[in-house]
């Protein structure tokens, strides 16, 4: 019976940390998301802080303001390996957002900030579902704030980097299964961390309608420390899992390597690929740390596994008229999740998406940017081994959002 409390807290804990990087959040820009989340070849305002700071050089006005916010409406769908059981998610809606500012220093030098949530999610569970003794529910906020500064070397070629602050929250919250016994215990854990890295890039303009661009953001060690671990558990177990312990772990964000292409084709449209390496092997194996150790609750090590994916993305702009934009898009992001390791904390399969965008011209300096995104879920059979809970999922995502522009 202790055993097996001890590794169903063991499997949360580890799954917490897959859940604060694992799901990697690319909604940065209405404009981009529209055209497919594409962004690393585009110079078109200060948004290139995040995309690739080096086109941030070659935005052509000399001042750029931007914000923004989408709204994130996910549906997730388990079917428990050999029976009829089903169980839905009831998520919360997340809102990732953006601010960008930007100015030109002199005639090759801007400097800029970007503030973005590239992680972050709300999940939860249906309430007494089968995979409760994994998880119930799940919240992460972390945000990263970016000075930027980039030079123009010449009319071909815009280099720049910046230095990445990520501070971060992350809560967790499961049953925990106490063995011939009715009762049933429950867990939560709350802490906050931050992390620093970087975000480097370099901007290619070979003919005036064409740009290459490649742009690396780092991997962030977020450090937590000090996290509230609370259990409650029938008051014959209470003396193994202390009410007010702390906990630590360690988690790694991955590293993005980008490239992108964009070609104006006339003076009405453009079209533009990216392509997005993600070093998801970052996950190999996490170790988690209590500052109160029992019994039945040791430290230890747990294997994840992830590997490296290349996302493909592609998209277009067409100006309908000198107030309007419109955009469409999409993209492939396969699962890093190995088959064996994959938990119901962030449902990750390989997914389509769809983007469309408009751009409307209120003012000649100022829009307002609109786009839609949606997810397409493709249904996979996956296990988490180590509890030898195994099914089906699915999952769904529909995604509006909306922004200002204010390029003078």
């Amino acid at each position: 019976m202790m055993r097996k409390i001890f590794t169903s807290v063991l499997t949360v804990l580890f799954t917490l940390h897959v859940y604060a990087g694992g799901y990697q959040v690319s909604l940065h820009g209405q404009k981009q998301i529209g055209m497919g989340l594409t962004g690393t070849s585009l110079t078109i305002d200060g948004s290139s802080s995040f995309y690739n700071p080096g086109g941030l050089s070659m935005m052509v006005s000399e001042r750029s303001i931007l914000a923004g916010m989408s709204v994130i409406n996910s549906y997730n769908l388990f079917h428990l390996q050999g029976t009829m059981y089903e169980a839905r998610t009831e998520n919360p809606p997340s809102t990732p957002f953006y601010f960008y500012g930007a100015a030109r220093i002199t005639g090759n030098l801007v400097a800029g900030i970007a503030v973005n949530t590239p992680y972050g999610n709300n999940l939860t569970w249906e309430e007494g579902w089968a995979g409760r003794f994994l998880v119930e529910e799940t919240s992460l906020q972390a945000i990263t704030i970016q000075p930027t500064a980039s030079y123009l070397i010449n009319d071909m070629l815009g280099i720049g980097a910046g230095v990445v602050f990520a501070p971060g929250k992350v809560e967790l919250a499961k049953a925990l299964r106490v063995e011939d016994q009715h009762e049933e215990g429950s867990m939560s854990i709350k802490g906050s961390t931050s992390g620093w890295g970087f975000n480097a890039g370099i901007m290619f303009k070979p003919l005036p309608e064409m740009n290459f661009g490649i742009s690396y953001r780092s991997r962030i060690d977020m450090t937590l420390e000090d996290a509230d671990a609370r259990f409650s558990v029938p008051q014959s177990l209470q003396t193994y899992f202390p009410p007010l312990n702390k906990a630590s772990t360690a988690l790694p964000l991955p590293a993005n390597l980008d490239f992108g292409a964009s070609y104006e084709i006339n003076d009405e449209l453009m079209v533009a690929i990216a392509l997005n390496y993600v070093f998801w092997d970052a996950y190999d194996t996490l170790a988690f740390d209590f500052d109160t150790n029992t019994t039945l609750l040791t430290d230890s090590k747990n294997p994840r596994m992830y590997s490296n994916r290349l996302i493909f993305r592609a998209g277009g702009q067409y100006r309908a008229s000198e107030k309007l934009y419109l955009r469409l898009g999409g993209y492939y992001d396969p699962t890093p999740v190995n088959e064996n390791y994959f938990t119901p904390e962030t449902p990750s399969v390989n997914s389509v998406g769809i983007t469309a965008g408009l751009s409307y011209m209120l003012l000649p300096e100022v829009s307002l940017d609109a786009s839609f995104l949606y997810i397409h879920g493709m249904e996979t059979q996956a296990a988490y081994s180590p509890a030898n809970f195994a099914g089906r999922y699915k999952s769904r995502a529909y995604v509006p959002g909306i922004g200002l522009s204010y390029n003078f």
